[in-house]
């Protein structure tokens, strides 16, 4: 029972931060997405399409999440309009990203200046969808080399995703995964949440995905 009450205080604590945390991106209408996948998926070559994409039309900061290095964040900076990396190696909570870490982060960042906030959390598909962390919207990529099993091994990412993406179909022909089930098992988990097949080799369905994104934010500075 202890425990359990343990777990609960953290995680309502993470709460209150993150609510804060999105109290302050509203405040200077910044709209921010909380990106999510397993080690590998695709979350960094996503971000750099995105970018590349949408920096004529919106000011874009990344926040990038990795136990350590800052390799993805040297990946992104030509294009992002401010980037910040957190590590979390010494950190307990090492497996995820925290409403805690995201709020020194964002005094790092002239809010004033920018329209989106891209957060790349740690690669991990449990731990992150316990945590809020001030977003608007949440997604979850799965890769093809991953099986498309991954809805139903980890349910609890995929109900709490406003998008999916299947990434690298540019593989499709190589490895043995149905597009259909893992859309079913989606739909069966999260009936509303939009789901996007991409791949950011050949930048197959990356137009549909960025402009998704500006009906977001465009949405979301309605909202202000």
């Amino acid at each position: 029972m202890k425990k359990i009450e343990v777990i609960q205080n953290i995680l309502e604590a993470n709460e209150t931060i993150a609510r804060r945390n999105q109290q302050l991106l509203d405040k200077h209408n910044v709209f921010a997405i909380n990106i999510m996948s397993s080690p590998g998926a695709g979350k960094t070559s996503l971000i750099q399409q995105t970018l590349t994409r949408l920096k004529d039309k919106l000011n874009v900061a990344v926040i990038e999440g990795d136990v350590a290095s800052t390799v993805d964040a040297e990946k992104v900076q030509s294009d992002a309009k401010a980037v910040v990396q957190i590590n979390t190696r010494t950190m307990p909570e090492n497996c995820s990203l925290i409403a805690a870490m995201i709020e020194p982060a964002l005094k790092d960042i002239h809010l004033d200046d920018i329209d989106m906030l891209l957060i790349e959390n740690v690669g991990n598909l449990i731990c992150p969808s316990e945590f809020t962390l001030g977003e608007h919207k949440r997604v979850v990529i799965s890769s093809l080399p991953e099986g498309d099993d991954k809805p139903i091994k980890y349910p609890l990412i995929f109900i709490d995703a406003d998008a999916v993406i299947i990434n690298k179909m540019d593989l499709l022909p190589y490895v043995d995964f149905d597009i259909a089930a893992f859309r079913n098992s989606v739909a069966g988990l999260h009936p509303g949440a939009e789901i996007f097949e991409l791949s950011c080799k050949t930048d197959e369905g990356i137009e549909r995905w960025c402009s998704w994104i500006l009906a977001q934010v465009k949405s979301n500075a309605t909202k202000q």
